[in-house]
């Protein structure tokens, strides 16, 4: 889906957070048809963006690929607590992934917000953390942006947590930033332990 709230400037989909207009689109009936063809090849559906919450009819999307039997993950930023919290209570979502973008004290400058609010971000992990729905938590690391500190914060905000996902940083050539770069894999490595004293299952991906 296309548009975010969000301007993280190492964000690899630019073209979908900054140039959405200009993007090839699809018609729902084209993105049915597509999964219906596939029924009983294809288990399940992600949907991702972008930030997928912003669509104002996901519900009724969702519900469509829900009754061709598709299992469904929705990956999104956290910002938007009630929505999710809807889609998860009404039985259309089964696997939640859930960005967190850095430490609450970086998060605006994780986001390319300034002075942003994280209380809509928190209320979305103490509602993950509730275990509604199956989920993982995970933080792209930048080289420039995240360090040891910083994972230790997040690990503890989200201590007990299901799993939790250290990605790091591929240039895919379409920032909405510059500059910015992979961390080495003893790092992330060293970052992994770090956060494996709060949560039981940490990996690491992108190495």
């Amino acid at each position: 889906t296309a548009g975010c709230n969000f301007r993280c400037p190492f964000c690899h989909n630019a073209g979908l957070v900054l140039r959405h207009e200009e993007g090839e689109k699809y018609e729902e009936e084209e993105i049915l048809s597509y999964l219906k063809k596939r029924c009983g090849v294809l288990d399940g559906v992600c949907i991702t963006g972008g930030e997928p919450l912003l669509q104002k009819d996901i519900a009724e999307f969702m519900l469509k690929v829900r009754d061709m039997g598709y299992k469904i993950k929705l990956d999104t930023n956290g910002s938007n607590p009630k929505k999710l919290r809807e889609l998860c209570e009404a039985g259309l979502v089964d696997y939640v992934a859930m960005d967190i973008k850095n430490s609450n004290e970086k998060y605006g400058e994780a986001v390319g917000l300034t002075d942003f609010d994280t209380t809509a971000v928190e209320e979305s992990i103490s509602y993950l953390l509730s275990g509604v729905v199956d989920y993982e938590f995970r933080t792209t690391i930048v080289s420039e942006l995240h360090n040891e500190q910083d994972i230790e914060n997040i690990a503890v905000r989200i201590k007990g947590a299901k799993r939790y996902f250290l990605q790091n940083f591929v240039d895919s050539g379409d920032l909405i930033g510059e500059n910015f770069s992979a961390v080495e894999p003893e790092k992330l490595e060293t970052m992994r332990k770090i956060a494996s004293q709060y949560i039981d299952i940490v990996g690491v991906r992108g190495v």
